[in-house]
């Protein structure tokens, strides 16, 4: 079969049939909106880190479904370029806001704007994020900051901002936060992400508690490995690790964007609200399969299994 289309608004990456596992044609991803046309209709939605990967994906969807959507990032361009593409393709308004999420300054400018430009959103999602691989005894100071002052600090600056915005305005609003399978049980090689990513799950958990007075509501989405250019370009440079991703995912493939942008659409819509605190893993079955002490015997084959079921019925005692 020939090569299928990988990403849902987003840059298009190809994956070839035979990088899959066979167990693969069981589970064929949907890539188009799940939710009826206009369930955002008449609704605001802000991304983080919407110029590209997985933001430039939810804000496909959302904006597919209704959202006047506002993308924000610290390259402009990118975001314009995005922006045009998207309302191209929608016909829904994109607005495209320049900020660092790094300075709480930058992130007052930004929603200034958006509140300006549009009022107060309806929908939150927090996905911009840093990541790179690398031992941790060759971690700077300046790597750790990097990656936690986007990630941690980034979403404590843009949810307290908005949030505090909201609670005045006496506006309900959801809130998604993108974080990893990792968040909960660490990581080697990417320790400063899974250390920001730990604290963004805390920090939603926290105001679910104490916000949902004011009518927000708060999620957490932990997506395994979804191949997008910017994230593999840092993840995976040489390529190297897809084949041995894939062997631990039971369903076989890698996630794509669009359904990752079908789940966040859900979680910020209507149609979920009761729905808050919840933590959803989208991950074929990775973090089961890796969290099992005797889950990698699904490599041993019929004939090697008959052998040793031999050996196990001649043994006595206990």
């Amino acid at each position: 079969m020939g090569a299928s289309l990988f990403g849902n608004g987003t840059a298009v990456l190809r994956k070839s049939d035979d990088d899959r596992a066979p167990q693969a044609r069981f589970f064929p991803p949907l890539q188009e909106p799940m939710l009826l046309p206009g369930t955002f209709k008449n609704k605001v939605a802000f991304i983080t880190g919407g110029g590209t990967g997985l933001g430039k994906g939810m804000t496909f969807t959302l904006s597919s479904l209704g959202a006047e959507c506002v993308i924000a990032s610290r390259n402009l361009d990118v975001l314009k370029a995005t922006a045009e593409e998207i309302s191209s393709q929608t016909g829904n308004k994109v607005h495209p806001v320049q900020c660092n999420v790094r300075d709480p300054d930058s992130v007052k400018a930004t929603v200034d704007q958006m509140v300006n430009d549009v009022g107060l959103p309806d929908v939150v999602i927090n996905n911009a994020a840093g990541n790179f691989i690398s031992p941790s005894e060759r971690l700077s100071a300046n790597a750790w900051k990097a990656i936690t002052d986007t990630v941690l600090n980034g979403t404590a600056y843009i949810t307290l901002d908005i949030g505090k915005r909201l609670i005045a305005a006496q506006k309900g609003a959801a809130f998604l936060c993108i974080t990893t399978i990792y968040a909960d049980s660490g990581s080697g090689f990417v320790m400063p992400s899974a250390s920001a990513k730990a604290g963004v799950e805390a920090l939603c958990k926290s105001l679910v508690a104490e916000w949902g007075r004011y009518g927000l509501r708060f999620n957490i989405i932990q997506p395994g490995p979804i191949k997008t250019k910017g994230a593999f370009s840092r993840l995976d440079p040489t390529g190297k690790f897809e084949k041995l991703m894939i062997e631990r995912i039971p369903v076989g493939r890698l996630g794509t964007v669009g359904e990752i942008a079908n789940l966040a659409a859900y979680l910020c819509s209507d149609y979920a609200s009761w729905v808050s605190g919840a933590t959803i893993k989208i991950d074929g079955g990775e973090y089961s399969f890796m969290a099992g002490e005797f889950n990698s015997l699904s490599l041993v084959t019929k004939e090697q299994w008959d052998v040793m079921e031999a050996i196990i019925r001649q043994t006595k005692g206990s």
